[in-house]
């Protein structure tokens, strides 16, 4: 089964940046898309960005220009560069694998919590 770790979250200032890490273990298939969703308290949880295998990339209308996701397939890590942060951007980051190439595979990490203040 498919582990997802993430690591770098924590609190800034409106205006800074943060770099998020997540790290899979358990992959099986060649052909996927990892991602970054966050979710705040009383919220939906959203899309932020992903990224396929090849490197297409899409992001939340609220984060581009601001945020660069990228991956690394040898290490099997994925990043989110945050920067220009602003307080509506706090939120729990979720890392997340998708796979359609045989069925669907679904697998989400634990989260990390992403505080920007005024």
């Amino acid at each position: 089964q498919v582990q997802l770790v993430e690591s770098g979250g924590g609190l800034v200032q409106a205006g800074g940046s943060l770099r998020l890490s997540c790290a899979a273990s358990g992959t099986r298939f060649r052909i996927n898309v990892m991602g970054w969703y966050r979710q705040a308290p009383g919220k939906q949880r959203e899309l932020v960005a992903d990224i396929s295998n090849g490197g297409s990339t899409n992001y939340a209308d609220s984060v581009k220009g601001r945020f660069t996701i990228s991956r690394d397939n040898a290490k099997n890590m994925v990043f989110l560069q945050m920067n220009s942060l602003k307080p509506e951007d706090t939120a729990v980051y979720y890392c997340r694998y998708t796979s359609t190439s045989y069925g669907t595979s679904d697998y989400w990490g634990q989260g990390t919590q992403v505080t920007v203040s005024s």
